[in-house]
């Protein structure tokens, strides 16, 4: 077994997988580029696919001795009209068009649109986003059966174009009947995220974490102008949380993102809760060997403002450069955590402790590590709480995460810092101090005459019990006479 070193950044890279890296091979490729979470698109392929995936993923878990994150995303209800006689029709500005409840093909004045809630929430004046945005209907007039609008922004429309609803929250379930088929085959994958899409309100999240039943962490995807609304609730809910850029962009004013961005980052900062930054970051990737300025830019923006993960769409599932794209993504997270300013960057957003004790030793190992300038921080945990508190203090020094559950391990590689290994527990302080002094070297977080941080809860594996903060130094000898 090949013993992986931990990454030289502190940022998660999220690499889609799709039919550009389906195979074993790439995948591995993809891992070794700097992949450490893998995403597994429930909109695309079948049941069979995704356990394929899987097991190529838990192999490379055995043969290279790091654990892999995946996390699973549904694709939840996405709204869509019917279709044409012809195929395509080309809407004009200023016309009439009409979307009904009638399965029959449409035309230049009407087409299907079969989603009854949409006819319950709408009212004149709203509007209608087709096809990502491209075209715009203003609502004149609505009954349960019929939806009369006059064109705003025309162009070609095809059959099962998608459908956009910015400005009313729609009463439609988060999880359709495929999302929960695909989140029961999920489950049984050993999947360890879930992603939750076109989120609008904290009860969509409860519901899942239901069906969930502590056998997945959850993330929610923010993508719908109502869950920014609501966000606070939402990530009250959520281990997790997306700034899903798609839909987003098209249900916002395009100028309206950015902000939207910096606002969820800085309040999933704020309540501890990972977060990960999604959608086009390296689009042109999908057909060139390298990516626009701009783009790199905006993936360093990402990272300064102190996301947890930064996620490959297209990039690695589709395109020509899968590979490339990983490893650029990898490079440019190296280059901005290596600037001199970042630390102070990240650090713009004040994260308070709640006021437990676990939350008081976590903001204390931050001071500590740069008050003594330890090389790293060993942190003992059963559900991984104790890690995800220390990283959201951003902590200058390595975390390495020493777990014996290998689901809380599997969570940690959307957890900005961390580093996760899957191993026994210990049952005494003098073992727990032997044991983060060994682990330090073995994954070269620490040498001879460095200190470290360690921090645990006694009695030793009752989740939730903190209590415990030593500083040590390493002598250089602690794995002597071991293997």
């Amino acid at each position: 077994m090949i013993q992986i070193a931990p990454r030289a950044r502190k940022v998660r890279v999220l690499a889609t997988l799709g039919p550009a890296s389906a195979a074993p091979e790439m995948i591995r490729k993809l891992f070794l580029a700097g992949a450490d979470a893998f995403r597994i698109n429930m909109s695309h392929g079948g049941h069979a696919d995704k356990a394929a995936l899987v097991a190529a993923i838990r192999a490379l878990d055995k043969e290279l001795g790091r654990v892999t994150t995946i996390l699973f995303d549904l694709q939840g209800p996405k709204l869509r009209v019917g279709t044409f006689a012809d195929g395509m029709v080309t809407l004009k500005p200023g016309e009439p068009f009409v979307l009904d409840r009638s399965t029959a093909p449409g035309d230049a004045g009407r087409v299907e649109l079969p989603h009854r809630e949409i006819y319950e929430a709408l009212e004149p004046g709203t509007r209608l986003l087709l096809d990502d945005g491209k075209l715009v209907l203003r609502v004149t007039a609505v009954t349960a059966d019929r939806i009369d609008t006059l064109v705003e922004v025309g162009g070609a429309l095809s059959n099962r174009k998608g459908v956009n609803v910015p400005d009313v929250v729609v009463p439609l379930p988060a999880l359709t009947e495929k999302d929960r088929a695909d989140l029961a085959f999920a489950l049984e994958q050993g999947a360890d995220w879930i992603a939750l899409s076109f989120v609008q309100r904290p009860e969509d999240v409860a519901e899942a974490r239901r069906l969930i039943g502590g056998k997945a962490a959850l993330l929610a995807k923010i993508e719908k102008p109502a869950a920014v609304e609501r966000l606070e609730g939402i990530l009250e809910l959520a281990d997790a949380v997306m700034v899903a850029r798609g839909d987003l962009g098209v249900e916002c004013p395009p100028e309206k993102v950015p902000p939207v961005q910096k606002q969820i980052i800085e309040m999933a900062r704020r309540m501890g809760r990972p977060v990960v930054v999604a959608t086009q970051m390296l689009e042109s990737m999908i057909l060139s060997p390298s990516p626009t300025r701009a783009e790199v830019s905006d993936v360093a923006t990402a990272i300064y403002d102190g996301a947890d993960a930064v996620m490959l769409s297209a990039e690695s599932a589709a395109g020509s450069w899968p590979e490339e794209s990983v490893a650029m993504m990898d490079r440019i997270a190296i280059s901005v955590e290596a600037d001199p300013s970042y630390g102070a960057r990240i650090h713009f957003t004040q994260t308070r402790p709640d006021a437990t004790t676990a939350d008081a030793l976590a903001e204390a190992a931050e001071s500590i590590a740069r008050t003594v300038s330890a090389a790293a921080i060993i942190c003992f945990t059963m559900s991984g709480s104790t890690a995800r508190r220390i990283s959201r203090e951003r902590p200058a020094v390595p975390l390495l995460v020493l777990t014996p559950k290998l689901e809380t391990a599997r969570r940690m590689g959307l957890l900005w810092g961390s580093h996760a290994v899957h191993t026994r527990d210990v049952d005494s302080f003098e073992e727990m101090v032997g044991k983060a002094k060994r682990m330090a070297l073995r994954h070269n977080m620490a040498k001879a005459g460095d200190r470290i941080i360690v921090m645990a809860g006694v009695p030793f594996g009752t989740p939730g019990s903190t209590n415990v903060i030593h500083v040590v130094r390493l002598t250089g000898s602690e794995l002597k006479g071991r293997r």
